[in-house]
């Protein structure tokens, strides 16, 4: 991997959601967690990866025409990709006239990202505005990070960054000079309930995350409520003890699971686990809110 280089598979502008002002999103390809709410499953793997979007496909055969390595057929009233031969070369990307198929990742410097984001300087200087980190896990790429966040610190960008938390703590140690506000992201309290949902063991998050209150930064805690998965009131009252126990946290922000990422799933090829599970509506969720205030925190509901 050249760490001059990051993996990008997406950059968003007119955020308003994730840090302070109006905020463009650079999504960073790699995540060692796997949650089956994932809403950019495209960002897990830290390689690029051949999407497919079977809406717009018109079986014409350009695609299968144009791949080298027979990993693309025609079957009914579209295609099939044997994703074992494909190697990415594109080829497929460039004969698809509906544009059905396309490439999630690619490699982006430090100088190409940021002259994207500063497009809309303008608008982050009369919001307090700024460049927020996404993905994936931003730490799984931390050289292009930390070289990244440096060099929006020089151009006098405002920063945030959100995370899991799933790092060593050298990692994390080496871009909380230059990240203003970190966006935490929690997952579940139970040690063997999240090791069975995300694949990892949720120790060092909760290690990471005391140090990091610790430290004084600006911390914004959040908590994605799942149906079924993280939302019972045992977990979410741990949930609320954990965050009254961190110094400085006082505020919370509470997100509905949605389904944004079941259609990625299929574009990826792979099968989405919560098909079916429905999304809180607000006045569902205000329970929790008041459940967190119970415990002395405000909690804040972002739809």
């Amino acid at each position: 991997m050249n760490i001059d280089q990051g993996l990008i598979f997406d950059i968003q502008r007119f955020s308003i959601h994730d840090g302070p002002g109006i905020r463009t999103l650079v999504f960073l390809k790699g995540c060692p967690l796997r949650c089956p709410w994932c809403s950019n499953p495209e960002g897990q793997e830290p390689k690029p990866e051949l999407t497919f979007r079977k809406t717009l496909c018109i079986a014409c055969g350009s695609c299968r025409e144009a791949c080298p390595t027979g990993a693309i057929a025609l079957q009914g009233s579209g295609i099939a990709i044997v994703r074992q031969k494909c190697d990415l070369c594109g080829e497929c990307v460039k004969g698809c006239p509906s544009e059905a198929l396309s490439i999630a990742g690619r490699w982006m410097t430090v100088d190409e990202v940021l002259e994207e984001v500063e497009r809309d300087r303008c608008f982050y200087e009369t919001s307090q505005g700024g460049i927020t980190l996404s993905g994936g896990e931003p730490l799984h790429q931390i050289h292009f990070t930390e070289n990244l966040l440096k060099a929006c610190k020089t151009r006098g960008l405002s920063t945030a960054m959100e995370t899991s938390g799933y790092a060593p703590w050298s990692s994390i140690g080496r871009i909380l000079p230059y990240v203003d506000t970190l966006l935490f992201d929690m997952k579940h309290m139970d040690p063997s309930r999240h090791r069975q949902q995300t694949g990892v063991s949720n120790e060092p998050i909760l290690e990471n995350l005391r140090k990091i209150a610790h430290l004084g930064n600006s911390l914004n805690l959040r908590y994605t409520i799942v149906p079924g998965h993280n939302d019972d009131q045992r977990a979410m009252e741990a949930f609320f003890r954990f965050a009254r126990s961190l110094p400085g946290i006082r505020q919370l922000e509470l997100l509905p699971y949605h389904r944004l990422g079941e259609t990625k799933y299929g574009m990826l090829g792979r099968t989405y686990a919560l098909a079916g599970v429905r999304p809180l509506s607000r006045q569902e969720m205000e329970p929790f809110v008041q459940m967190a205030r119970r415990e002395g925190l405000e909690a804040r509901i972002v739809m």
